[in-house]
């Protein structure tokens, strides 16, 4: 049964839904570490064709103090605002199965009339799956494929995926919200949370928006290129060697890292054993200022020529 206080929250386009689709959550404003979720979702809509079909009332939904509209000036005119609010746009994959990305700012208002709202248009679609995308920050090594997590409202779903074992209460997000909601009407809901390196967890880090993605396609069944995004990845981790190449100590707590995940999927483990570990802090703080090109060193990459 819908939620009658729900419709006012939202309007719908008049585009028609896509067949059967999986609606795939990825909003701004909870945490996303390597900024995985963003860029997977970057990825899916320079990939797919997408059309606007329902937008949510920011001016219900949004503290527009916090979170302020776009001012566009051309030539000292006043050209218009772009207001912060959901929306989710649909479209196909190339062989033609449905495809829903809810995306824009989490709402800092009436969570859970959002959350009836969207499952109000998720029922309209005909949705089939919803699946989050976002990270954490993790104790992982870059040099390792990204692992990931789910919270997911069937064992069936999680299992599919691997979970954290035990029970831990930690601040939810709207995705959360929207898991529950979606599983009380009878669409399966997981999020995916890629483990993002610690040390590189404020930056964009590409190789987790590739794991988000495959992971995606193979719970959907949808076909998701992810060939750019790798390649980025790619080229990420090369700079990540690079600089952590300069430092004994940085390489130390990267190989100590590196034991600890093959100790835990049973593989053996190597190197420089009496090496001391540093803190991710500060193999971040010297990464981000590489990255800027601040490194000093006139011939680092991006440094003063």
């Amino acid at each position: 049964m819908s939620d009658p206080s729900a419709s006012h929250l939202y309007t719908l386009s008049g585009e028609p839904a896509p067949p059967s689709p999986v609606l795939v959550v990825a909003v701004d404003g909870w945490v996303d570490a390597g900024m995985a979720g963003s860029t997977a979702l970057t990825g899916l809509l320079e990939s797919v064709e997408t059309r606007l079909y329902a937008t949510f009332d920011g001016e219900q939904l949004i503290d527009q103090r916090a979170r302020r509209p776009r001012l566009l000036i051309a030539n000292g005119m006043n050209e218009g605002l772009t207001w912060p609010e959901p929306t989710i746009r649909v479209g196909v994959d190339r062989l033609g199965s449905g495809i829903a990305l809810l995306s824009g700012p989490e709402p800092d208002f009436g969570w859970r009339g959002f959350a009836a709202a969207v499952t109000e248009v998720a029922l309209g679609m005909g949705s089939r799956l919803m699946v989050g995308l976002g990270g954490f920050p993790a104790a992982a090594p870059h040099t390792r494929p990204i692992r990931l997590a789910s919270t997911a409202t069937t064992p069936e779903l999680a299992s599919q995926i691997g979970f954290i074992s035990g029970a831990i209460e930690v601040p939810a997000g709207i995705e959360a919200v929207l898991e529950l909601e979606l599983a009380k009407a009878g669409i399966p809901a997981i999020g995916l949370w890629a483990r993002v390196p610690h040390y590189v967890a404020a930056m964009p880090f590409p190789a987790a928006a590739v794991a988000l993605l495959d992971a995606l396609a193979s719970l959907s069944g949808l076909v998701i290129d992810s060939d750019v995004l790798a390649e980025a990845a790619e080229a990420a981790r090369s700079k990540v060697d690079e600089l952590i190449g300069q430092s004994s100590e940085h390489l130390a707590m990267v190989r100590q890292l590196e034991r600890g995940i093959d100790e835990l999927e049973g593989e053996p483990s190597a190197g420089l054993d009496d090496m001391r570990a540093i803190s991710g802090d500060e193999i971040a703080a010297e990464l981000e200022r590489y990255l800027r090109g601040e490194s000093g060193d006139p011939g680092a990459p991006g440094g003063p020529e």
